[in-house]
């Protein structure tokens, strides 16, 4: 009934991750006792990517990753938004799409309350408060962590 009603009441001790289901805690907390697939992990950090879209080039480390960019060209969207017409290929963008009509945003800065609806925009956020900037105009020395707030003769 948790799944139904949002409520998370497993915890992971080492670290405060929530889930509904026994799997997905026994499977988070290999990370912290060193029992998970090393061979995964290691494939994120050595840059081997030998799984190939046919249709754009796109590369991935993993064939689970594949099959879901692969939804991007057979333009099957099974999940339906039950309060408008968007559909989405994948079960967690129709998630971040309901946020459109809840108003929830998750992720939270601890530095200054602000607040999102994925953890990739906290992640740029946050570098906002440190000096880790990666975007830099080609003219001159000012730099910002998104590089779309760069002018646009300067990308």
């Amino acid at each position: 009934m948790a799944k139904h009603t949002g409520d998370k009441p497993l915890l992971c001790g080492e670290c405060g991750y929530r889930t509904t289901d026994m799997a997905f805690l026994t499977i988070h907390m290999r990370k912290h006792t060193g029992k998970g697939n090393l061979d995964q992990h290691v494939v994120r950090h050595n840059g081997e990517k030998p799984y190939m879209c046919g249709e754009c080039g796109f590369r991935t480390a993993f064939k689970s990753s594949l099959a879901t960019h692969m939804k991007r060209h057979t333009g099957v969207k099974p999940y339906k938004c039950d309060q408008c017409d968007y559909s989405a290929a994948e079960k967690s963008t129709l998630g971040q799409h309901m946020t459109r009509h809840t108003g929830e945003k998750p992720y939270m800065c601890g530095e200054c309350g602000y607040r999102t609806v994925t953890r990739y925009s906290l992640t740029v956020h946050m570098r906002t408060h440190t000096d880790n900037r990666h975007f830099r105009t080609k003219e001159s020395d000012v730099t910002t962590c998104s590089q779309n707030a760069l002018p646009k003769s300067t990308q």
